[in-house]
C-alpha cells in the first residue's frame, strides 16, 4: 500500500482537465450565441448599406466607424449616380424609377428590396430629375397662362368700349368737339407742353393723363395729343367729352382723320406686315421649343403681347409725320404712371440730338441688366453681330422727349425701314418682335442720355427684373410697367385682396357704374 503523499491517480488526473474543459465549453457555449448574431448583424447591416458585403464586412471588422464607413460609402455611390445619369434621359435607366412618387415610396422600395447604397444612390438622382422636370414644366406653363392673362381687363370694363359707343350715338355731348373752340389754338401753340400717346385703350389713356395732370405744378399749360385707332375712336372721344378735364387740353384724332401721301400709306402698310412676320416666325420657333424660358428672361414670352403687332404701337416711327405742326413733344407710353412734374422735360437741352431717353438703370452707369443689345438681337446672325455691340446698353421706350424739328432733318426712318427689309430678307431672325428692337439702330447717333430717375421701367413681370427698391420707385417721375401685368390689370398687384382690381380699374368701374 502507497503512503498519503503518494502521486495522484488517474482519477485525479480526468476530475483535473474536467476542471479547465468544462468551464472553456461553457465559456464556449455563451461566445458562439454572441458571434453568430454580431456576424448576422454584420450581413444584414452590409447589405443595406454596401456594394460589396464581403468587402464591407473585412471594413467591420478590421476598423472604422458606422458612420464613417457609410458617409464613405454613400458618398462614392452618389459620385457615381452623378457621373452615370445625365439630364433627363438617365430617369428611364432606373428600374422601378417611375413607380416611386413620393419619400415614402423610396423608404418602402429600399426596404422590401433590400437596396444596396449604389442603388440608392441611383434610384434617389432619377427621382430628384424627375421632380426637376414637373417643376420647370409647372413654371413655365404657369408664366404662360400668366402673359394670357395679363392680355385681359377688369371684369367691370368689359363692355366700355361698347357703352361709349353707345353714348357716342345717342347723346350730343359725347360727340362735342375736343378740345372746345376756345382752346383749339393751343393744339399747334409750341409755347404749351404737348404730350403724345398712341394708343385704342381708353382706361390706360385716363391713367397716364389723369396721372400727369395730378402731378404737374402747370397743368393748364398741358396738352395732350391722343391718336387711336378707327375702331376706337368713338369710344376714346366719347370718354374725354364726357368726363372733360378742366385744367388741361385734350385732342382725340383716329387715324382714318389723317390725310397722309400715298407713299407714307404704302410705308406704314409694308412697316406692319414685315412685323407681322418677324412675329409669325418668333411665336412658330417659340411654339416647336415648347416655350421653353429662363426665368430672368421671361420677356422672351413677350411675343405673346398682342403690342408686338400693334400699328400704333410702331406708328411711333411716323411721330414727325403725325404732328407735322410741333417741333418738340413728350411721348408717354399708354403702361405708364407719372409720378413727379413733367413740366422741366421741354426745358431740356438735347444736344442737338432728336431723342432723350434713360439708358442706364438705378443700379449705376452702364448697369441696364435686361436690357443689353444681346437682349434684343441675335448676334448669332453676321449682319447684327459685325454692326451692334452684344453689351451695349439699349435706351429706355415710352417716356421720350422728341425734338421733331431736328428729326425731319435727319434720315432716321428711312434708315429704319431699311433694316426692316433687310429682316425681311434675312428671314426675320436679327431681332425679336417689338418696336423697340429697330428703333436703337435707326436712332443711333442721334439719343441724349437723360437722368435715370425720369424713367424706371421694367415693372410688370412675374419675376421682377431688375429688382427696384422702394425708395427709387417712389422718386422716379414715371413708372413703367413695361411687362404684361398693367397697373389697371388684377394681376397687376400680386399683393392685392383675392378678387379686388388695381387701384386705378377700381376707379374707372366706380365711374362706368355711374
Amino acid at each position: 500500500m502507497k503512503g498519503k503523499n503518494s502521486p495522484p491517480t488517474a482519477v485525479n488526473r480526468r476530475i483535473s482537465h474536467r476542471t479547465v474543459v468544462i468551464p472553456a465549453i461553457l465559456m464556449l457555449g455563451l461566445l458562439l450565441p454572441l458571434l453568430f448574431v454580431r456576424i448576422a448583424f454584420l450581413v444584414l447591416e452590409s447589405a443595406a448599406v454596401c456594394s460589396s458585403t464581403v468587402e464591407c464586412m473585412k471594413m467591420k471588422f478590421f476598423g472604422g466607424s458606422n458612420a464613417t464607413l457609410l458617409r464613405e460609402e454613400l458618398t462614392r455611390a452618389l459620385l457615381e449616380a452623378t457621373n452615370s445619369i445625365d439630364g433627363d434621359s438617365g430617369i428611364e435607366t432606373v428600374e422601378g424609377s417611375n413607380s416611386i412618387l413620393s419619400f415614402e415610396d423610396l423608404v418602402r422600395d429600399m426596404m422590401s428590396n433590400r437596396r444596396d447604397v449604389k442603388n440608392f444612390a441611383f434610384k434617389t438622382k432619377a427621382i430628384i430629375l424627375k421632380m426637376e422636370r414637373m417643376v420647370q414644366t409647372s413654371k413655365r406653363r404657369e408664366l404662360i397662362y400668366w402673359h394670357l392673362a395679363s392680355h385681359g381687363v377688369p371684369k367691370c370694363v368689359h363692355c366700355l368700349s361698347l357703352k361709349l359707343a353707345e353714348e357716342y350715338a345717342i347723346n350730343a355731348v359725347a360727340r362735342s368737339r375736343l378740345p372746345s373752340p376756345e382752346f383749339v389754338y393751343r393744339i399747334t401753340d409750341p409755347s404749351f407742353h404737348h404730350v403724345v400717346l398712341l394708343t385704342d385703350n381708353v382706361l390706360a389713356a385716363s391713367v397716364v393723363i389723369s396721372s400727369t395732370i395730378n402731378t404737374s405744378l402747370n397743368p393748364e399749360k398741358l396738352v395732350f395729343h391722343v391718336v387711336t385707332d378707327k375702331k376706337t375712336y368713338t369710344s376714346m372721344h366719347a370718354w374725354f367729352a364726357v368726363n372733360t378735364i378742366d385744367s388741361a387740353v385734350v385732342e382725340v384724332k383716329g387715324l382714318h382723320q389723317y390725310d397722309w401721301s400715298h407713299e407714307i400709306n404704302v410705308e406704314v402698310k409694308e412697316m406692319l406686315e414685315i412685323h407681322h412676320q418677324i412675329w409669325n416666325n418668333i411665336y412658330r420657333n417659340l411654339k416647336e421649343e415648347g416655350f421653353e424660358y429662363e426665368e430672368e428672361h421671361d420677356h422672351k414670352l413677350e411675343v405673346l403681347s398682342p403690342s408686338c403687332t400693334s400699328l400704333l404701337n410702331h406708328l411711333r416711327i411716323y411721330l414727325p409725320e403725325l404732328f407735322p405742326d410741333l417741333n418738340k413733344v413728350v411721348f408717354l407710353d399708354d403702361d405708364i404712371i407719372v409720378q413727379r412734374d413733367l413740366s422741366s422735360l421741354w426745358d431740356l437741352d438735347l444736344n442737338e440730338k432728336v431723342v432723350g431717353a434713360v439708358f442706364d438703370s438705378c443700379c449705376g452707369h452702364d448697369c441696364c441688366p435686361g436690357r443689353k443689345y444681346k437682349h434684343y438681337f441675335n448676334f448669332s446672325n453676321p449682319v447684327i453681330s459685325s454692326n451692334l455691340d452684344y453689351d451695349r446698353c439699349g435706351w429706355l421706350y415710352g417716356m421720350n422727349v422728341f425734338d421733331l424739328h431736328m428729326w425731319r432733318k435727319t434720315n432716321i426712318t428711312s434708315v429704319y425701314h431699311q433694316w426692316l427689309k433687310l429682316n425681311l430678307h434675312s428671314g426675320f431672325i436679327l431681332w425679336h418682335p417689338g418696336a423697340l428692337p429697330p428703333a436703337l439702330i435707326a436712332f443711333e447717333g442721334y439719343v441724349n442720355h437723360i437722368d435715370p430717375s425720369w424713367h424706371v421701367a421694367g415693372l410688370g413681370y412675374h419675376y421682377q427684373y431688375p429688382q427696384v427698391d422702394k425708395y427709387t420707385l417712389e422718386a422716379a417721375a414715371v413708372i413703367h410697367f413695361s411687362g404684361p401685368a398693367k397697373p389697371w390689370l388684377e394681376i397687376g398687384d400680386p399683393e392685392r385682396e383675392e378678387g379686388k382690381a388695381s387701384v386705378s380699374a377700381q376707379i374707372i368701374c366706380a365711374v362706368v357704374d355711374k
